[in-house]
């Protein structure tokens, strides 16, 4: 029986994941959680063959929420299930550790092909993430100016150039005024732009925007 725990904040996602999922014999949803930190708690008191991880919740995100799962078990399979295309997420996703990528687009046959395949210790990948991950080995040293962003740097880019304030980058991503600031400087200076106005362009003309 593969045992399988759902990480997302929205109800009705968990819900339909749920139903999906239980159709197979195979398969047993044997918890939920809504946000990172319920999703940490559940991994110190059970046992899971895959954890199907949003990146977008509330508090600690699900970026986080995996680097802090692979802290604890290396051997971890995440499977992320997000709303972003691939070309916005998935390249780092994988190269931080994941498993898996799918957009929640997807086929529910096609969830059911992935997580078989990372239980059998496979990397599930498509034939678009294979492109981009072939291109990210063959061009290091060509990469658009917010590929050399650090993970952390990216979620703050992505966050300016969708009109937050850094006032609301610190609450959403649980840090400090100060510390927001500082990214948001860091950023400017790696990708040779003056201001939060310029950031906002650049975000949108490069479709990095929600």
């Amino acid at each position: 029986m593969i045992r399988i725990l759902i990480v997302d904040d929205h109800a009705i996602v968990r819900q339909g994941l749920r139903r999906i999922l239980e159709d197979e014999k195979q398969m047993h949803v044997g918890g939920e959680a809504s946000n990172g930190d319920d999703a940490l708690k559940m991994l110190r008191t059970g046992k899971w063959d895959v954890i199907l991880l949003d990146i977008s919740m509330p508090g600690k995100n699900g970026i986080d929420t995996m680097k802090r799962i692979l802290e604890r078990n290396p051997d971890a399979r995440v499977l992320i299930l997000s709303m972003y295309p691939e070309d916005q997420y998935a390249v780092r996703l994988m190269k931080a550790g994941a498993s898996g990528y799918l957009t929640k687009e997807s086929a529910p046959e096609l969830l059911i092909q992935a997580i078989r395949s990372v239980v059998a210790g496979k990397k599930h990948i498509s034939p678009n993430l294979a492109e981009l991950l072939l291109a990210e080995c063959g061009i290091e040293s060509g990469k658009r100016p917010h590929e050399l962003l650090s993970d952390r740097e990216y979620q703050v880019l992505r966050l300016i150039g969708s009109g937050k304030k850094v006032s609301d980058i610190a609450e959403i991503l649980s840090l400090s005024v100060k510390t927001v600031s500082t990214y948001r400087t860091h950023i400017l200076d790696k990708m040779k732009l003056k201001n939060s106005a310029e950031l906002t362009y650049y975000v949108i003309q490069n479709g990095l925007s929600d």
